[in-house]
């Protein structure tokens, strides 16, 4: 029973930490807004509390005192004026500062946020647990701004309520303010048992959502609607939302018999037991017989009991049930924003001007949560303005290894140097200031194609169109660099084809003044003369850097300096084209079948143009 005692304080306290916590964080971004905030609670909460107990005493005793006409009025009208007051302050407050000052708050937090995640390893997001949390966090970013605000003004406005209108009815009769404690208090374990129900319920309802958000979300994302209108997946896809519905459905079955069980006889012993029998009972004694109360101490006395019984619950049990769900949301924030990244930076700048010597010694490299190791005794050189290819089947460990070179990753064991000078020893900002890379994931942004191109927001508008020029990108542009892409804010956004964005993304390399760049399979979207047309123009324009780059297509390769050939993370072969096609080893094998499948496709077409 003590450790079990032990553990609800330690939980109780690590509730409100976290709560403190993001207020404090909430408070670093709008000082004024936070505080605001609870003023405003304050006065839309007390003002209707007070006058329900004070006010209503006032009228009553008034009338009851047969005083004149006048001061019936004059009392009405001042209740009038303070509920008015109170509710023009708080239609201010909430149209003219409220709504903004909440999304400049959303804002600055949701800064706070990308700034942080723009700081974390690459090896961070691999890991499945912190990236769950981190989407969930961005995801309800706002949610919980709204909700934790509401909640916090409304506690600290019970709070208020509840010390002062305890203050007036121990004024009227401190017995009254016993027998509804002592009533609420003796109900409150079936209210946190209501609470806990709840809490799982919401708990359970979160994780049953999110798989029927999933399939809802399939249904209306462009990348899924090709091939959800082309192939017979649709009636499965909706027989797993329907099975995911229902489980919502099931999990409120399961809670709601209980929690209307338990909130019955709670409201039954409150409301029932408390307020209509024990509290009318003592009061109408007191009226009655005793003749120690007024009739306005009765209504006052009786409308207080109400409040007071209202605050309680509210601040031991509803307030605890929903600051706990809360407060583990504001857990995966701290856990979030106290997050350190695992790579650390260097003393020194990279430089940023003519290439030199990479070289890379006995690295190896396992990711991660793996057991093997993804790259194996890497050793290579890479002379300055050397064009390096990279080839291996899937999953050979290509991109792994430029990740490394860009340090996205540190090796596990061996070393990469630039220069002479490990990369581990500069700036991670310098060294991947002296990098283009293109990556076969690449995206196109909601902005200009001068933007996409520069990856910056004052691209210089003739080198980007010389950018673009060098990958021979010949689609039409209405505005020129300012051309809008995608439909995201213009309407009349340009949509570019797969080969396209392909060409834009390579002409981000040709447009960043840098030494090296990483290219990793620019040709994959294209047909076989504009990947001819690239390869060429990406040679002749990028001949002050050093290139190494990625292609399952071998025809790519042929003009470059040295190919490298990787197997199940090793490098097992290394030449020019013609002397690894002398080998007659993997890259051969490889090379040949490829020409083999291009020649017979050119036979193919050959056909249907004779037929024809």
């Amino acid at each position: 029973m003590h450790n079990k005692e032990k553990e609800t304080k330690q939980s109780v306290t690590t509730i409100f930490s976290n709560v403190i916590y993001f207020i404090r964080l909430m408070f670093s971004i709008s000082p004024l807004f936070v505080v605001t905030d609870l003023i405003w609670g304050v006065i839309q909460f007390l003002p209707p509390r007070l006058i329900s107990v004070l006010g209503m005493k006032r009228v009553i005793d008034i009338v009851e005192s047969g005083e004149r006409l006048e001061r019936i009025w004059g009392a009405v009208i001042v209740i009038a004026v303070v509920l008015g007051v109170s509710h023009l302050l708080s239609w201010l407050y909430r149209e003219f500062y409220w709504n903004i000052a909440r999304e400049k708050l959303s804002m600055g937090l949701s800064e706070k946020l990308y700034s942080k995640a723009r700081s974390l390893d690459l090896s961070q997001y691999d890991d499945p647990e912190y990236y769950n949390s981190f989407i969930l966090t961005i995801e309800t970013s706002a949610d919980n701004i709204q909700n934790l605000l509401n909640l916090v003004r409304n506690y600290v406005s019970s709070l208020i309520s509840f010390f002062t209108i305890g203050t007036v009815l121990a004024t009227i009769d401190p017995l009254c303010l016993v027998i509804i404690l002592a009533v609420v208090l003796t109900f409150l374990p079936l209210s946190r048992k209501v609470g806990a129900l709840q809490m799982g319920r919401r708990k359970d309802n979160a994780a049953l959502h999110r798989r029927s958000d999933y399939f809802q979300r399939i249904f209306y994302l462009q990348e899924y609607t090709k091939e959800v209108r082309m192939h017979g997946i649709r009636p499965l896809l909706v027989d797993r939302y329907n099975d995911a519905a229902q489980a919502v459905v099931d999990n409120q079955r399961k809670y709601w018999k209980k929690i209307a069980f338990f909130g019955g006889v709670q409201d039954f012993g409150i409301q029932t037991l408390g307020f209509l029998f024990l509290l009318l009972l003592y009061l109408g004694y007191c009226v009655l017989v005793k003749k120690s109360l007024s009739a306005g101490d009765f209504v006052a006395s009786f409308n207080g009991a109400y409040q007071i019984a209202m605050s309680v619950n509210f601040l031991t049990v509803w307030a605890l049930s929903v600051f706990s769900e809360r407060g583990k949301m504001i857990e995966k924030y701290r856990e979030f924003l106290s997050t350190r990244p695992k790579l650390k930076d260097g003393a020194d700048t990279a430089p940023c001007a003519e290439p030199e010597t990479i070289e890379i010694k006995d690295l190896s490299f396992t990711y991660p949560g793996n057991d093997e190791a993804t790259l194996r005794d890497i050793n290579l050189t890479i002379k300055p303005y050397e064009k390096i290819a990279l080839v291996g089947y899937n999953g050979a460990g290509k991109t792994t290894l430029t990740n490394l070179l860009l340090r996205l990753y540190d090796p596990t064991e061996g070393s990469i140097t630039i220069g002479g000078q490990d990369i581990r020893d500069v700036t991670r900002p310098s060294h991947i200031d002296r990098f283009a890379a293109v990556f076969q994931d690449f995206q196109t942004y909601a902005c200009t194609i001068g933007e996409n191109v520069a990856m910056d927001k004052a691209p210089d508008a003739g080198r980007v169109l010389q950018s673009l020029e060098k990958t021979t990108f010949r689609k039409p542009l209405p505005d020129g660099v300012n051309t809008e892409l995608l439909r995201e804010f213009s309407d009349s956004g340009v949509m570019l084809s797969g080969g396209e964005s392909q060409k834009m993304a390579v002409a981000r390399a040709f447009y960043k003044n840098c030494p090296y760049a990483i290219l990793d399979e620019p040709s994959a979207n294209l047909d076989p003369i504009a990947e001819y047309e690239l390869n060429r123009a990406m040679l002749e324009g990028a001949a002050h850097k050093t290139v190494i780059f990625i292609s399952h297509r071998l025809s790519t390769t042929v003009g470059a300096d040295r190919i490298y050939v990787m197997e199940n993370g090793r490098i097992v072969e290394s030449g020019t084209h013609a002397e690894l096609m002398e080998q007659n080893g993997t890259y051969a094998y490889m090379f040949r079948l490829q020409a083999k499948k291009y020649a017979e496709g050119s036979e193919e077409e050959a056909d249907e143009e004779t037929d024809a």
